[in-house]
């Protein structure tokens, strides 16, 4: 199969890549980009591991192929915290352990955080729907659905100080 060269736009930095026409999103993030938070799971777009953000919206990046988005901005984990701090949703999951192995945590944060910009007073029942794309396998989603509403309160006071993320 025939390689191409195209320009991916990861977390503002450009990276010139060669791939096959086949080559997934993620798999070019991953082997590419060198950028590893991106988990490939199920690879058919049901466990939401593998979510980024394209153009600000939540997507799968199992289920499309690099040259599709090529110049367009992608969004990963790692953008979600600049110079190394914590987002907002990124320290609610550490804050109320909303993780156990980590390994679908990334595609739960990506989802969370695109969610709660357009969202940003969400019920219980709206964060369950919301998570209910995303898939893990080690955990009752009690942390999980603590950790959203943690990033829901801090994320509409502005601030990414979680500690006091608690609804009366």
């Amino acid at each position: 199969m025939s390689e191409r060269e195209i320009e991916l736009v990861v977390n503002g930095r450009r990276h010139q890549v060669r791939v096959e026409d086949r080559t997934t999103l993620g798999d070019a993030i991953r082997e590419r980009c060198h950028l590893t938070g991106t988990h490939m799971a199920c690879e058919h777009g049901v466990c939401g591991a593998c979510t980024v953000l394209i153009d600000g919206d939540a997507m799968r990046s199992c289920l499309l192929f690099a040259v599709q988005v090529e110049g367009r901005n992608i969004v990963t984990v790692e953008g979600l915290a600049p110079e190394g701090e914590l987002g907002p949703v990124q320290a609610a999951f550490r804050e109320a352990h909303g993780l156990q192995c980590g390994f679908c945590t990334p595609g739960f944060v990506v989802s969370l955080t695109a969610y709660l910009r357009d969202n940003p007073d969400p019920s219980d029942e709206d964060l369950r729907d919301a998570l209910s794309g995303n898939l893990c396998r080690c955990t009752g989603y009690q942390g999980i659905l603590a950790a959203a509403r943690m990033a829901a309160v801090s994320m509409a006071a502005g601030t990414t100080d979680v500690s006091e993320g608690t609804r009366s």
